[in-house]
C-alpha cells in the first residue's frame, strides 16, 4: 500500500466549521450585487465524481477585490524567458516593471554572472516621457548594440515589452530583425505588454509563441543543414521546470537514473541552444502544464513529439510518474524505473516515519499559481495531512479538471480568490497550515498561523524528487511545530494573560 493510499484522514474534532457552501454565501454578502454575482461563479465546493471543480476561471478580476494575479509581462519575463540563463532579457519600457521582476524567483543556475549567465542581472530601456512622445525604437536598437559591446559572450537577447510599448506602437519586431543581423545573434521580440489578457497566463502563451516563431525556425534551418545529430532513442526534454531551489536538478537526477538522456531543460538553468535542440527529442516531459502546454502541443503537431505531464512531488506521485514515463520507452527503461523506485524506498520510509507522526491529521489551505494547487497535494497526503481548500491565481478550466484527480470530496475551491475572501475562509475553516504565495505570507503570520510560501519554497528547496520530499517534510514540520506558535494565538483562540 502506498503512503497516499494509507492516508485515511479524519476530520480534526477540535475544528467546527460551517457548511462550506453556506460559508461561501456568507463571505459574498459584503459585495455589491453585481460583484457578488461575478465572484459567486469562482467559488465552489468539490463534489466527488464531478468532472471539474465547478468554478469559472481565466476571467478578468473584479475591480477593487485585491487580486493576487500578475500581468502578461510577468508571465513572459518573470516565468518563461527570464530563467533562460545565457540570454540578456531587456525590459523595454519604464524602469519599474524591470525592477519589480529583477531576480524575483530563485531560478538556480550554473554559470558566471555577466559572463555566460545573466539571470540575476536586470536590463531596461528606462523609458522617460520623451520616449513616450517620440517612440523608443531607436533607443532599443542602441541599447542592443551597447549590450553586445558590454557582454559579448551573451548567446542572444529577448525584448520583453511593457505596457507603454503596446500603447505607442513601437515596432520591436523590426528592431529585432535588424539588430539580429547586425550582431549575428538571436533577438526575440515578445509582445507581452502587461495590459494584455486577464493575468500572467496570457504572458506564458505569448512567450511560447515567441519560442515557436523566433527560436524553432533556427532548429529547422540547422536540421536541414545537417548540424543537429539524430541523438538517441532515450532523448527527452524537461519543459516548464524553473529550477526553483534546484527542482529541475532533482528531477533530472531521477530521469537520468532510469536511463533517459535529458538533452534540454527549460527554462530553469536552460540555454538558448537547448531550446533550439528540443524539437529533436523523443518525448517532452512537462512539469508546469499551465505555462508550457502551448509549445508542447505545437511540437506534437509540427514535429510529432509526444508530451507527458508528470508530478515529482511526494513519493506516491514520483513512483507513479516514473512508471508512466518509463512506459513510453522499452523494457530496459521500465526495469530501471523499478530499480530506482526500490532504491529510494528505504529513504522514503524513514522520512515518513520521522515526520508523519508529527503532521498526521493537520489541515492545509493552498492558494498558489501554476501547477502547485494540485501537484503538491499528494506530498501533503504522503505525510498524513489533509487538504481543506485549494485554488489558482490564474488557472484555466483544464487546470481545474486536472485538480479533480487530487482533491477529496468537500474540498473548498476558490479561483482568483481575493484577499478578503481568503482571510475569511481561513478564519472559518481554521486550517493548521497556509501554503500560499508571497503576498499572503505576512498577513497570515500576523494572524499567528503557520505559513509556507509555496511560490518559491520560502528560501528553501528543492521540493521535487525523493531528496526534495525529505526537505519538504522537514519544512512543513518546522512551520507547524515551531515552539514560537505557543507564544501567540490565532484570533479564534483564547490567549492566556
Amino acid at each position: 500500500m502506498t503512503p497516499l493510499e494509507s492516508s485515511t484522514l479524519e476530520e480534526n474534532p477540535a475544528v467546527e466549521t460551517k457548511d462550506a457552501k453556506e460559508l461561501i454565501q456568507e463571505v459574498l454578502q459584503v459585495y455589491p450585487d453585481k460583484a457578488k454575482k461575478k465572484r459567486e461563479k469562482h467559488l465552489n465546493v468539490y463534489e466527488e465524481g464531478k468532472s471539474d471543480c465547478g468554478v469559472k476561471s481565466n476571467i478578468k478580476s473584479v475591480p477593487g477585490t485585491m487580486t493576487t494575479r500578475g500581468c502578461a509581462y510577468a508571465g513572459s519575463k518573470g516565468v518563461v524567458w527570464g530563467p533562460v540563463k545565457d540570454m540578456i532579457h531587456i525590459s523595454h519600457g519604464p524602469v519599474g516593471c524591470g525592477y519589480y521582476s529583477w531576480s524575483g524567483r530563485r531560478n538556480y543556475y550554473i554559470g558566471t554572472t555577466g559572463i555566460d549567465t545573466f539571470g540575476t542581472m536586470q536590463f531596461t530601456s528606462d523609458f522617460q516621457e520623451r520616449d513616450i512622445v517620440f517612440g523608443g525604437d531607436k533607443k532599443l536598437a542602441k541599447l542592443i548594440t551597447e549590450l553586445e559591446a558590454l557582454f559579448p559572450l551573451n548567446r542572444g537577447i529577448s525584448i520583453q515589452s511593457e505596457c507603454p510599448i503596446g500603447l505607442i506602437g513601437d515596432d520591436i519586431e523590426a528592431v529585432a530583425k535588424k539588430s539580429a543581423k547586425e550582431i549575428g545573434k538571436t533577438v526575440v521580440p515578445v509582445r507581452c505588454e502587461g495590459f494584455r489578457g486577464v493575468s500572467q497566463s496570457l504572458g506564458h502563451h505569448i512567450a511560447n509563441d515567441a519560442v515557436r516563431d523566433w527560436v524553432f525556425p533556427q532548429h529547422d534551418k540547422e536540421k536541414q543543414a545537417g548540424n543537429i545529430p539524430e541523438g538517441t532513442p532515450y532523448d527527452v526534454a524537461i519543459i516548464g521546470d524553473y529550477n526553483i531551489g534546484g527542482d529541475a536538478w532533482s528531477s533530472r537526477i531521477l530521469l537520468e537514473e532510469i536511463g533517459l538522456r535529458v538533452v534540454a531543460q527549460w527554462s530553469g538553468d536552460g540555454t538558448l541552444h537547448e531550446m533550439i535542440k528540443t524539437p529533436s527529442v523523443k518525448l517532452n516531459l512537462v512539469h508546469c502544464y499551465r505555462s508550457m502546454n502551448y509549445i508542447s502541443r505545437h511540437m506534437e503537431e509540427t514535429y510529432g513529439i509526444p508530451w507527458l505531464e508528470y508530478n515529482f512531488f511526494g513519493p506516491t506521485k514520483i513512483a507513479e510518474s516514473l512508471r508512466e514515463i518509463a512506459s513510453k520507452f522499452d523494457e530496459t527503461i521500465q526495469a530501471k524505473a523499478e530499480e530506482v523506485i526500490a532504491k529510494y524506498q528505504q529513504q522514503t520510509e524513514e522520512v515518513i516515519a520521522k515526520y508523519r507522526p508529527r503532521l498526521e491529521g493537520k489541515t492545509v489551505a493552498l492558494m498558489v499559481g501554476g501547477l502547485r494547487p494540485r501537484h503538491v497535494v499528494p506530498a501533503f497526503y504522503d505525510l498524513g495531512m489533509k487538504l481543506i481548500g485549494t485554488g489558482y491565481e490564474f488557472g484555466h478550466n483544464d487546470d481545474y479538471k486536472r485538480t479533480t484527480h487530487y482533491v477529496e470530496d468537500g474540498t473548498l475551491i476558490y479561483d482568483d480568490v481575493s484577499a478578503y475572501e481568503f482571510e475569511q475562509f481561513v478564519k472559518e475553516l481554521q486550517p493548521d497550515l497556509i501554503a500560499s504565495g508571497i503576498k499572503e505570507k505576512y498577513v497570515f503570520q500576523k494572524m499567528a498561523l503557520p505559513f509556507r510560501q509555496m511560490h518559491s519554497w520560502d528560501y528553501s528547496g528543492p521540493y521535487h524528487g525523493y531528496d526534495g520530499f525529505a526537505i519538504f517534510a522537514r519544512d512543513m514540520d518546522l512551520a507547524l511545530n515551531s515552539p514560537t506558535w505557543s507564544l501567540i494565538g490565532a484570533p479564534w483562540k483564547e490567549v492566556d494573560g
